[in-house]
Formats: C-alpha cells, structure tokens, sequence
C-alpha cells in the first residue's frame, strides 16, 4: 500500500495486463478483450474506441490516430491523419472571408483518419477481428451508460460555446441529436 512517489491515485499492479483510461467503462472495454484472449493491439483499440462512445469531449472517432508499437522486438510508428479536401487552399480560405483557417464549420473538416488507423493496427498486430474488438464500444453506444461528471462539464461548455457563436447551420442535426434542441442564431 505504500508508493514512494506522491500521488492522488492509488499504484495498480496486475500480472496479466493492465487497461488505464480517464474512463472506467473505456478500460472495461479493454479489460473485455484482454480476457477473451486479445493482445494488447487488440485491447488499446478497443478501449479508443470505448473512450469515443463514453469519452466525446476528449476523443472521437472523427478524428486522427497515431500510434507507436513494439512488436517482435521491433518499433512500429504509424500516422493515420486524415486528408483535407483536394478543393480547398489559403485563398480559397480568404475568398470566404477568413484571414486564418476557422476552428469551426465545413471549412477545416478533414477526413478521419482513426477508423482507417484502427482496422490497419488490427490488421497488422492485433489476434482478433475488428469487428471484436469493436464489439464493446457498439455495446455501450447501443445500450446507453451513465457519463461521469467530467464529460457532464466538458459536454456542457462546450454547448455553451457553440450557443454563443454563429456556427452555421451545418450544426443542426448535432443539436438535435446530442441536446434535443437548436441553438443556430438566426441573422
């Protein structure tokens, strides 16, 4: 019980495998696949992909995926960013009437790049199918679960920045979805 070194949180020591995430249901997802016979590829994938369904504020699907593996004695690094649009450059950009690249709307969308990172990490290292390994976040998004008080907050101001803001109507279906209401200002 006693750790040398100052901590919050209580030392975990475990002899098979350790899953550690911001989110307990994220580290069960993992934890799931461990006990079923998946390696920790498999494992960490399936625990990103939990922390997306039970973690949205802090991780997301939508996003990029870069990774760094140790396997058989070897080290593995992989960028799975996404592409911008072919269509899209800095005039294009000033012709709307922006001076900077806008942090929110169409404009900055890129293509994500985790899903594709997560099926090649599998593909390559992992000893379960995605489908699997995939398995445990699809069964939190499709049965529901309780967010914690983080998500609760983070979730919260992050609406309330998107009300204060003109974001466009390109938003809509989002509110409706996550908040059951519009929040688009009308001009």
């Amino acid at each position: 019980m006693n750790n040398e070194f100052y901590s919050k949180r209580q030392s975990t020591y475990a002899k098979n495998g350790l899953v550690a995430t911001s989110e307990g249901l994220a580290s069960q997802a993992g934890l799931e696949i461990l006990k079923k016979g998946g390696n920790a590829i498999d494992a960490a994938v399936a625990t990103a992909a939990a922390l997306t369904v039970v973690e949205p504020t802090s991780n997301g699907i939508g996003s990029d995926c870069f990774a760094l593996v140790y396997f058989n004695n070897e080290l593995h690094g992989m960028n799975s960013s996404g592409y911008s649009s072919k269509n899209i450059s800095i005039e294009k950009v000033k012709n709307r009437g922006f001076e900077k690249m806008p942090t929110n709307g169409v404009i900055p969308i890129t293509v994500p790049g985790t899903p594709k990172g997560w099926a090649r990490l599998i593909e390559k290292f992992g000893t379960m199918s995605l489908l699997e390994v995939l398995t445990p976040a699809i069964k939190l998004a499709s049965d529901g679960f309780i967010i914690s008080e983080t998500v609760g907050f983070y979730f919260e101001r992050a609406m309330n920045i998107y009300k204060s803001r003109n974001i466009g109507e390109e938003y809509n279906h989002f509110f409706k979805v996550f908040t059951n209401q519009f929040w688009i200002k009308i001009l």
